[in-house]
């Protein structure tokens, strides 16, 4: 995020404030009854439960390799900064990054992660906030970087009435249709790797919590990753003795936050530093392999190579996975590096995977006359219209593999109108495949679809603990941030 700060300026903000928060109270609304009331151990299961097995099977295959290359961007990133910072070997920083992250996934499993992930959070809080201040403060203080910098950089909002008045490149349509709704909703509301946490809760009300909860600490995350991003391009313009690092025919973003601590932590604050990346980047990789691990042995091996094994087998099974799940990473570390900016190759993924998906899943959840067959047909369209968006479109040198018909400023806006397109094919054609073939019986959908899944009563429940009056303030909050950086 730091990198897509000093590529983008405060429109970056909007992968929190329309990219996350909004499809978080979503999920804790609406979509997470269905989700824990299904007794599903992973988001494949729940499509087959709803669907049928092949609707099941195709989603288990894209997203066991969306985890993948998400892994593997983790991954390349926590080597880059060995490689910077340390002075490592970067191929040899990769092998060692894999290694670490191996043993306490291989070890600890899932509950090992999420102890991790907890833990992390406040590492990376505590590493990157001095940062923030320090670099802002240097940069001038916020009203400095606005003098320094185009306005366009300081703004979330004003600019993007058109796509060539902001550096990202989109419009308001693209950014709130592609961002804020497919990319966001499908990211958050379908994605495995997300909804597993809160599914590990010890209760439908403490599941529909979870990220409710964890939107207030979202809200504020822009303060503290994306602004020393900011304050990185303020201080190349200025001529401080610091710079961006050189990549091709402009700067390197990714280095932005590395340069930054070495440049301006003492020694011990360095070290805090870099235990705090060292923390974002393993749990993203932990994350991303476990997910890989569940939904391989679940929901590919378990149900079409070795049904009715024993446990002790799928336990061993679990444990291989991983280990590919670590090398297969690797090797998708190397396609990464081929980005300036890592979060235009993730988003590009997310596209792919999760925008097709969350059609199908809103199709799924909130109307009964949804079929198997009109799902399955969907999301393969979707995914195609992915590609096809993909392969006759170029944004600085990428896409356009098939044909350039279309030229867009910046890859993420073309990976915003990938999403739009890939969502839109897959809603249109469920739904018509759907109409043309027989339902299930209402009986099967009980649990699993609106209207047919019982809410636990809220009555005497006090008000912090009930998900709308949560949803609420978090929505307060949010459109308060908008309107500051408007």
């Amino acid at each position: 995020m730091a990198a897509s700060g000093a590529k983008y300026g405060i429109m970056t903000s909007h992968f929190y404030w329309i990219g996350a928060v909004p499809a978080m109270l979503f999920i804790g609304v609406f979509m997470m009854p269905f989700y824990y009331g299904s007794k599903a151990r992973s988001v494949p299961e729940y499509l087959k439960m709803r669907f049928d097995e092949k609707t099941r099977g195709l989603n288990a295959i894209t997203f066991a390799i969306m985890t993948l290359f998400s892994s593997g961007i983790s991954m390349y990133a926590l080597a880059k900064m060995f490689n910077l910072v340390l002075g490592w070997n970067f191929n040899n920083s990769i092998l060692l990054s894999g290694a670490i992250v191996l043993a306490y996934t291989y070890l600890g499993g899932l509950r090992s992660a999420i102890y991790n992930e907890v833990l992390q959070f406040f590492l990376i809080v505590l590493g990157f906030a001095p940062l923030a201040i320090l670099s802002v403060m240097r940069a001038g203080g916020w009203a400095g970087m606005q003098q320094r910098l185009p306005d366009v950089m300081t703004h979330a909002w004003r600019y993007v009435g058109h796509a060539d008045q902001n550096p990202m490149g989109v419009e308001a349509f693209g950014l709130v249709a592609g961002l804020g709704f497919v990319l966001s909703f499908g990211y958050w509301c379908t994605d495995f790797l997300v909804v597993q946490r809160a599914m590990a809760a010890d209760s439908m009300s403490a599941a529909r919590r979870t990220p409710l909860l964890a939107a207030f600490p979202k809200m504020l995350m822009p303060f503290i990753v994306i602004l020393p991003g900011i304050a990185a391009l303020a201080l190349t313009k200025m001529g401080s003795g610091y710079a961006l690092p050189p990549k091709g025919g402009g700067y390197d973003y990714d280095q932005a936050l590395t340069t930054l601590m070495a440049q301006f932590y003492p020694s011990g604050l360095l070290g805090v530093g870099l235990t705090a990346l060292m923390a974002s980047f393993m749990s993203g990789m932990a994350g991303n392999v476990t997910a890989f691990n569940t939904v391989f042995t679940y929901d590919i091996y378990q149900s079409y190579i070795k049904p009715k094994a024993s446990d002790d087998h799928y336990l061993t099974v679990g444990r291989i996975t991983t280990i590919v799940g670590i090398l297969l990473s690797i090797a998708t570390a190397y396609l990464a590096a081929q980005f300036n900016d890592i979060m235009d190759f993730l988003q590009l993924v997310f596209g792919f995977v999760n925008a097709p998906l969350f059609a199908t899943f809103l199709l799924g959840m909130f109307w009964k006359r949804a079929t198997g067959h009109g799902a399955f047909i969907g999301l393969l369209s979707g995914t195609t219209a992915a590609a096809l968006t993909h392969g006759l479109s170029e944004a600085e040198g990428k896409g356009a593999w098939i044909a350039n018909i279309h030229h867009f400023p910046s890859q993420m806006a073309q990976n915003f109108w990938i999403a739009i397109f890939a969502w839109s094919t897959c809603f249109l054609v469920t739904i018509l495949v759907s109409l043309a073939t027989a339902p299930h019986p209402e009986a099967k959908l009980r649990g699993l679809v609106y209207g047919l899944t019982e809410i636990p009563s809220e009555e005497g429940v006090p008000w912090y603990k009930r998900p709308v009056p949560l949803a609420i303030v978090v929505a307060v909050c949010l459109v308060f941030l908008n309107l500051l950086f408007l």
